[in-house]
């Protein structure tokens, strides 16, 4: 029997109705429109509506990704949530979105809290427990309702980050050398206080240029670490979808690794910062629109608060 790998069977998206455009951002705090792109790249974010929850985007992601697999949640027995704005302490998300699909109660269920890089540490952890046989089809989310914990009058922060849930259907196949080839994980031993959710006030808070360069540093080292251990050069890869923190980070790692910014698939103008869900929501998105074909090679690199990063690659 041939072992098997960890493959992408489906992917899913849902992001809010409401859109946050830096216009409205300009008329609540000092800001406007021109500062905010020339430093970031967003244009506009999407924002949960008040009775809308991490668990509701996360099982509607859920949904379009098992539509997407052509999987029923009665086939879903692994349930992993990447999040950093649970609906509750607990019980975790992934046992309130296990309810809302009707997953069978012998499905195993937990959240994961990696922050950016959440998305990347849930697809490995559910590679591992797919690799063990015990397990056959899992779903894979990043949800984030950041819109709860960011103060609106603190422009340091208010203006980058946004809510929405990617998702995607993870189970396995015996085709050698496709699926998740490799996976580099790890965390930086800095001050949590960089970019952390204050325990006092329960609100979001960053040291935007400490934050910058630590990023920058973290994301361009994963990316070389991936290759470097898979013996591949750079210009082997078919598209890079980076966590959508900055835009200027983006192009320092397009610059790193000598790849025009035209291999990085970039949504960051259109929803900002979503944290955990950054990098399924651009997965979802790049998939549909054609940016990934079968035999192609991505590469997947985040950064987050703890100081976590990550990089992924999978062949399609």
């Amino acid at each position: 029997m041939l072992p098997s790998s960890t493959v992408i069977l489906g992917t899913g998206v849902h992001t809010p109705e409401r859109v946050l455009t830096n216009a409205d951002l300009a008329r609540m705090v000092d800001t406007s429109d021109e500062w905010i792109l020339t430093r970031t790249g967003i244009r506009e974010r999407r924002i949960a509506g008040s009775g809308e929850t991490t668990s509701d985007m996360a099982a509607q992601a859920a949904r379009h990704a098992l539509a997407d697999a052509s999987v029923a949640p009665s086939e879903i027995d692994l349930v992993v949530v990447a999040t950093v704005t649970p609906d509750m302490q607990m019980p975790a998300t992934a046992c309130l979105v296990q309810q809302k699909l009707g997953i069978s109660d012998k499905a195993a269920c937990f959240d994961l809290n990696a922050a950016c890089s959440g998305f990347l540490f849930g697809l490995d952890a559910a590679c591992a427990m797919l690799a063990s046989g015990r397990y056959r089809k899992a779903l894979v989310i990043g949800a984030e309702r950041l819109s709860s914990v960011v103060d609106w009058k603190d422009r340091t922060t208010c203006l980058l980050f946004g809510d929405g849930a990617g998702a995607a259907v993870v189970g396995t196949s015996t085709q050698p050398g496709y699926g998740l080839i490799g996976t580099k994980l790890g965390v930086i031993a800095e001050d949590p206080a960089l970019l952390c959710i204050d325990p006092v006030d329960r609100m979001l808070k960053m040291k935007g240029k400490e934050v910058f360069k630590i990023a920058v540093r973290a994301m361009e080292e994963a990316a070389r670490d991936i290759l470097e251990q898979h013996g591949l050069a750079a210009d082997q890869i078919d598209l890079v979808i980076p966590h959508q923190a900055n835009l200027r980070i983006i192009e320092s790692i397009a610059q790193y690794l000598e790849l025009p910014i035209g291999r990085f698939f970039v949504n960051v103008d259109r929803y900002g910062n979503t944290s955990a869900a950054s990098i399924p929501i651009a997965l979802d998105e790049a998939r549909r629109a054609g940016r990934i074909k079968a035999g192609d090679l991505t590469l997947l690199v985040a950064f987050g608060a703890g100081l976590t990063y990550g990089s992924a690659l999978i062949r399609w």
